[in-house]
């Protein structure tokens, strides 16, 4: 448990719960259902009835979306699809929240569920959703990188097929990430849905690390270095185009899968059925992190990953509560559920 404790002597303990007070950065509403899954697959009655209390609580009033999305402007779900349908985000999660905003008058027309490829969105199912629903599904890469805007890093990249400056020369290819058409060209809004999901270096691959990496081209620099990525990824959610446009943060914490990335490993998988709702993408990991911390050093994984500097970085840019002392956590257990 040191690990752990050390987490906790850095940035206090988190209280057990308290009464909520306006939606605000730290303010997270967590929604636990004893019976939210059987058999590691999601009850999607069980889950659409998780999400409607989760938002109503953190909305406070119906007029919460028409209060931050004016008519014909377009909601993007971004999601994590490349764990499949079982180890990333849920669908039945995802479907929630689509079934809500189109029972709050959102135009299907102005609601597109992306991640960074759709070669994973139709792996994972979520292509016939175009014809249910009326919605757009798309991929970052597929909708092409916007030449205007970009991220800029000293660290020059390996490109690949699909990023921008791939098969250019000249003295700066490859320190420039450009940032998706979709977020610069369609997408006003995102909703940003992760599940709790470990990752070795950023210790989870949460609201952070997963809208970072999903919105911008030439990623693999950062993907295999610590000091990189905690520097990268805050600078990148800082971006006008990317953190002012975040309306929410789900955590898909049905599941908790502490080992394995993004390889499906129900062995190293423990059930939690919540939902953790917040505006805070930082609130939402640094809880993430804890939890995934613990299972870890429980299940005898050591040395656990502390990557503490992503989280401090993302403090000091303001992009939300990076304290626990200080996330105002509110609890709401469902019928048959223990308090």
């Amino acid at each position: 448990m040191e690990t752990l404790l050390a987490i906790l002597l850095i940035w206090g303990a988190i209280p057990a719960s308290s009464s909520p007070s306006a939606t605000r950065p730290g303010h997270v509403v967590v929604v636990h259902h004893p019976e939210a899954t059987e058999t590691y697959t999601p009850r999607a009655d069980t889950v659409g009835r998780m999400m409607a209390r989760g938002l109503t609580s953190l909305r406070q009033d119906r007029n919460w979306w028409q209060a931050r999305v004016r008519p014909g402007e377009t909601i993007g779900i971004r999601i994590h699809s490349a764990p499949g349908r079982t180890g990333g985000t849920r669908p039945e999660v995802v479907e929630a929240l689509v079934e809500r905003l189109l029972e709050d008058g959102q135009a299907p027309s102005g609601i597109v569920v992306w991640d960074r490829h759709l070669r994973s969105l139709r792996q994972a199912g979520y292509l016939d959703w175009e014809q249910r629903y009326g919605i757009r599904v798309a991929g970052a890469r597929e909708s092409g990188y916007d030449e205007n805007i970009w991220y800029e890093s000293s660290l020059i990249g390996t490109l690949t097929w699909g990023d921008l400056e791939f098969g250019s020369e000249g003295e700066s290819i490859g320190r420039r990430s450009h940032v998706t058409r979709l977020l610069t060209e369609e997408i006003d809004h995102i909703i940003n849905v992760s599940p709790l999901l470990h990752h070795n270096l950023a210790g989870v691959n949460g609201s952070l690390m997963g809208l970072a990496l999903a919105s911008v081209d030439n990623t693999l620099r950062f993907r295999s270095d610590g000091t990189s990525l905690a520097v990268a990824v805050p600078e990148i959610i800082a971006m006008p185009e990317i953190g002012d446009r975040i309306l929410l943060n789900v955590t898909d914490a049905l599941l908790a899968q502490y080992q394995g990335q993004e390889r499906t490993r129900l062995q190293d998988t423990v059930v939690l059925n919540e939902l953790r709702l917040s505006t805070d993408p930082l609130a939402l990991d640094v809880l993430s992190l804890l939890d995934l911390t613990r299972l870890r050093e429980a299940h005898g994984i050591l040395p656990a990953m502390v990557p503490r500097n992503l989280y401090r970085n993302a403090a000091l840019l303001q992009l939300g509560i990076g304290d626990p002392d200080r996330i105002l956590l509110e609890r709401l257990d469902e019928p048959g559920s223990s308090p």
